[in-house]
């Protein structure tokens, strides 16, 4: 192990992430409000889980949500009955199905992703371009040693 990862963590160091937390859990509740007359927190966890991983199946929607298959089937039944969530064959395994995000989901998610970044570029506008480098590179660290997959794409922000 490194000396990074053997240090003791402080408590100034947790309560500053905690306090970064309650600001990006307000932004992302404001994003969620823009869409919970369509979908549950949940459902919408599941939408989002497809479109930044792609194609997923019932096992792995329940083993990423830690909840129980037949859960994760109501929840993903009422997804397809929705018309945000389509399953398919899936294209390498024809005994297993495919959870895609639907174009009507895909609008879904592009919305609520268009409310977040809009939010957080205001909040990062506040903040000089060094720090706001800073920020992300620490930022995507710690995505990383939570176990977030890493984005293939970036857009610029403008």
């Amino acid at each position: 192990m490194s000396e990074r990862t053997t240090t003791a963590v402080t408590n100034d160091q947790v309560e500053s992430v905690m306090r970064a937390s309650r600001a990006l859990v307000g932004i992302t509740a404001a994003s969620i409000m823009t869409v919970d007359d369509v979908v549950t927190v949940p459902q919408l966890r599941v939408m989002m889980m497809i479109a930044t991983r792609g194609a997923m199946n019932l096992a792995a929607v329940a083993d990423a949500l830690q909840v129980n298959p037949s859960n994760a089937s109501r929840l993903v039944d009422r997804l397809l009955k929705g018309g945000l969530v389509d399953r398919r064959e899936a294209p390498t395994d024809r005994r297993n199905i495919a959870l895609t995000l639907t174009a009507d989901g895909q609008a879904l998610i592009d919305g609520v992703i268009r409310h977040r970044r809009t939010a957080i570029r205001r909040v990062l506008r506040q903040m000089t371009p060094e720090r706001r480098d800073l920020l992300a590179t620490v930022l995507e660290d710690f995505a990383t040693a939570a176990g977030e997959p890493a984005q293939e794409f970036r857009q610029v922000v403008v």
